[in-house]
């Protein structure tokens, strides 16, 4: 079977690149395999595994996360190619709120808290499942978004969503909802959300 992976080291990290092409079943076993290789030669190492390459699913990457640290106690993360880069999704965050009052909130929020914002908000953590963000503008989370994030709550089509991490069941944005299938979307780092207005629909990039 021709490798569907490559593994290198760069920096501080070791990178495991998955060919685009590469079939599932393929890359799994491969993984698998390669790990035991890699055990060998960490011992006590505790530099972290970045994978990248492929755009995965939740559960594949879920599935390669664990096959890895059933092998390796070591942090394993995950870089899929995006269109919109965070540079950006920054740049064009600071238009957005330029004519509205922003808060930064310091900290996670957990299942059952809620936050309601009458401009915009910045979560500086992560917003967990059951947790709650509403504001009437934007809404950026630096972390990862499991919860339940509205923005545009009062109307505003123009507000969007931003996240380290998009882990969530559900978006939105001023009256348009969006339902996300974890199994079968792949996983969004440095999301960017947004209404698509000739669409009349909500669009994650």
């Amino acid at each position: 079977m021709k490798s569907c992976i490559n593994v290198s080291q760069k920096n501080n990290l070791v990178l495991i690149k998955i060919n685009s092409d590469a079939k599932y079943e393929d890359i799994i076993l491969q993984i698998r395999k390669k790990v035991v290789q890699l055990k060998k030669i960490y011992k006590d190492e505790t530099t972290p595994i970045m994978i990248t390459g492929k755009v995965l699913k939740n559960k594949e990457m879920d599935e390669i996360e664990n096959a890895i640290k059933e092998k390796i106690d070591v942090e394993v993360d995950f870089d899929m190619p995006k269109e919109l880069g965070l540079h950006n999704i920054k740049k064009t965050f600071i238009q957005e709120v330029s004519t509205s009052e922003t808060r930064f909130h310091r900290g996670s929020l957990r299942s059952g808290q809620k936050i309601e914002e009458e401009g915009s908000i910045v979560i500086l953590g992560d917003v967990n499942s059951g947790a709650e963000v509403v504001a009437a503008d934007n809404i950026v989370v630096l972390g990862a978004l499991r919860g339940l994030a509205h923005a545009g709550a009062k109307g505003n089509t123009k507000a969007i969503i931003s996240a380290g991490k998009l882990d969530t069941v559900q978006l939105r944005i001023a009256n348009i909802v969006k339902e996300i299938d974890r199994d079968e979307e792949p996983l969004h780092r440095q999301a960017y959300v947004y209404i698509d207005g000739e669409k009349n629909d909500i669009i994650i990039e």
